[in-house]
């Protein structure tokens, strides 16, 4: 039996009066584990509804909702001394950030480290703690409304189950990872994560990835990139999926058809009439100033790797050398590069105008522990990636 595998009484913390002696302490230990409960169905951002914290000892069930000086936990999510453990934890970054505006470190990440000893790739927090300690972890609560008060006896222990495990989890997997000298690279992937979870997306360069953006001519890619730079501020405005603004495939309708009165714009299939009359303004003035655009004053036409000649044979001298890298280094192949960073790179070398360099940020497989791992072999292979297409982009220093 595993010392973990108990039910632990939860603390819940609605005062401020409550939260500042838990974080003074929590300046005692070395490692918390973390994970929270949001809410992001309608929503461009999440909305964070509970943060659940294990010392080891007791489980401490934080309301972000009821708490709204939450400076005194920001101080030790930030503090390096103390070790954050969480699974998967993508889109609890992103609600920590939104929410509080700091990001955990240092984060021990076990579904990452899992996935770097060949345990799974994205192996589930549950079906981890059963293939490691053959323990069931009750999911019966995962879709419910974490902003809703008061919590039930029912939600309170579901997230409460959420956390005791990861400490556990992390004593395993950190004693494998240390063995083969692969904590750094958990660190440092989840910092990499936390980055780009906090740099808001450029609002000029999101049309470039809306599906069939690549089929429209200059005219009418300009007015796509006007209109999906004003639909994403729109819903950052009103913290609003961009998708309940109005969808992409309005937005493309829109882009080809360039209305110029409000019966046009009505006549437009994939835009509800509700949207038509609440945007027609902002709507109608971007298709009347893209109507006449010069060819100057557009944005080139995008391309696609798979019109490249020699892309297949790109990515098979890709392939080869990620998996030569990763048999010498022990890691599966996946975890050091998946089929979109692959692309990514490509793209970096080959394309005129690249999303990445736009944005100025940086390639995966040319950065942090994957470029650190990769480096020795790049050169070669820019060298024969060169063959196939001329190269725009060099490499890191060049």
């Amino acid at each position: 039996m595993h010392p973990y595998n108990k039910t632990y009484e939860y603390y819940y913390v609605d005062k401020v009066s409550q939260l500042e002696p838990l974080c003074a302490g929590y300046l005692q230990q070395r490692i918390l584990a973390i994970d929270t409960e949001f809410v992001r169905t309608q929503t461009l951002t999440p909305i964070l509804g509970l943060i659940q914290v294990f010392d080891g000892t007791q489980v401490a069930l934080i309301d972000p909702i009821a708490i709204k000086d939450l400076s005194a936990f920001s101080s030790i999510l930030s503090n390096q001394d103390i070790i954050k453990v969480a699974h998967s934890c993508s889109e609890d970054l992103e609600a920590l950030w939104h929410h509080l505006n700091v990001l955990p470190i240092p984060v021990f990440d076990t579904q990452f480290a899992a996935g770097l000893l060949d345990l799974g790739t994205s192996v589930g927090y549950a079906n981890l703690v059963e293939q490691l300690f053959e323990v069931q972890v009750d999911k019966g609560e995962s879709r419910t409304d974490w902003t809703q008060r008061p919590l039930s006896e029912a939600q309170c222990a579901y997230a409460s189950a959420d956390v005791t495990h990861l400490m556990a989890l992390y004593e395993h997997l950190s004693a494998l990872t240390e063995a083969r000298n692969l904590t750094p690279l958990v660190y440092q992937e989840i910092a990499s994560l936390g980055s780009k979870k906090s740099t808001p997306v450029s609002a000029d360069c999101v049309y470039m990835n809306l599906k069939n953006a690549w089929k429209l001519g200059r005219k009418n890619l300009a007015a796509l990139k006007a209109l999906a730079k004003w639909r994403l501020e729109t819903a950052r405005v009103q913290n609003k999926s961009v998708n309940f603004v109005i969808k992409e495939a309005a937005l493309l309708e829109l882009a080809i058809k360039l209305p110029q009165t409000n019966q046009a714009l009505f006549e437009c299939h994939n835009l509800y009439s509700r949207q038509a009359r609440l945007y027609a303004d902002d709507l109608l003035a971007i298709c009347r100033e893209c109507i006449d655009l010069s060819p100057e004053q557009c944005p080139p036409k995008l391309q696609r790797l798979i019109e490249f000649s020699g892309y297949k044979q790109a990515v098979l001298v890709i392939k080869e050398m990620i998996e030569e890298v990763a048999v010498s280094h022990e890691i599966p192949v996946a975890m050091l590069a998946s089929k979109k960073q692959i692309n990514q790179l490509l793209e970096w070398f080959w394309f005129t105008f690249n999303e990445v360099a736009e944005q100025d940020g940086q390639v995966d497989l040319l950065s942090g522990w994957r470029y650190q791992l990769l480096a020795p072999h790049l050169k070669s292979m820019q060298t024969k990636l060169a063959g196939y297409h001329e190269i725009k982009r060099g490499l890191p220093l060049e």
